[in-house]
């Protein structure tokens, strides 16, 4: 399962790939307006990012950046998602599970840009994206299991159609927000979980660690070494 850092945050990209070796990064209209940078200048910094670490393409790392939620039609949307995946070949185009979304989308793979369909809280939602070949999928899980709902059958569902179909769509479980839903995705067969993160910093944390960790530590200290 590959891990996504979900911020537009540059120094925590850099400290999640450095430390945590994460595989692409995911941001939407909301983790642009938390960096405190305009949209392009966050663009334009992932851009240097990827020509630094040597990891140029969606291929080697892929990077989704979210249309203008405001378009509402299909030729709108294709022409937005081509100028932002002319900057950089790492921008995946992502765009919201409606009616427009997903003709656009399925335009956009046709012509060659890679597609990131995302706002998706139903098994239902998941296969038109699929079946036209999006390179991603993004169902969310966090926002569901906040108002109550138990995701594990949700994701499991999603994974069956994909794996029934021999589909290629990649499954990002989006908005993880802690350990637990990181196994769930892993035990269901999901390819990707994307998460900010203080959630994966958490997820290493065992209290039962540090005890082992204390205890190892006052051995030592008892021990000649020499």
């Amino acid at each position: 399962m590959k891990y996504f850092l979900d911020s537009a945050k540059i120094d925590e990209v850099r400290e999640a790939y450095d430390t945590f070796g994460i595989d692409g990064v995911t941001t939407n209209p909301n983790h642009i307006k938390l960096s405190g940078k305009p949209f392009k200048e966050v663009l334009s910094q992932f851009t240097e990012f990827v020509k630094e670490k040597g990891i140029e393409g969606y291929e080697k790392f892929p990077i989704s950046v979210e249309i203008n939620p405001y378009l509402d039609n299909a030729d709108d949307m294709v022409k937005m998602g081509k100028e932002i995946a002319g900057m950089c070949s790492n921008f995946v185009i992502k765009i919201p599970c409606t009616e427009a979304g997903v003709a656009a989308a399925r335009r956009l793979e046709k012509e060659g840009v890679r597609t990131n369909v995302t706002l998706i809280f139903s098994p239902s939602q998941s296969i038109l994206p699929m079946k036209n070949g999006s390179l991603f999928i993004s169902p969310f899980i966090g926002w569901k299991e906040n108002s109550g709902e138990d995701c594990v059958q949700y994701i499991d569902d999603i994974c069956a159609i994909r794996d029934n179909y021999n589909f290629d769509t990649e499954i990002i479980c989006a908005a993880v927000r802690n350990g637990k839903q990181f196994n769930d995705c892993a035990v269901s067969g999901a390819d990707i979980v994307t998460a900010g993160l203080q959630v994966y910093k958490d997820s290493m944390y065992h209290p039962f660690t540090d005890y082992g960790m204390a205890k190892f530590q006052k051995a030592w200290d008892e021990t000649i070494t020499d």
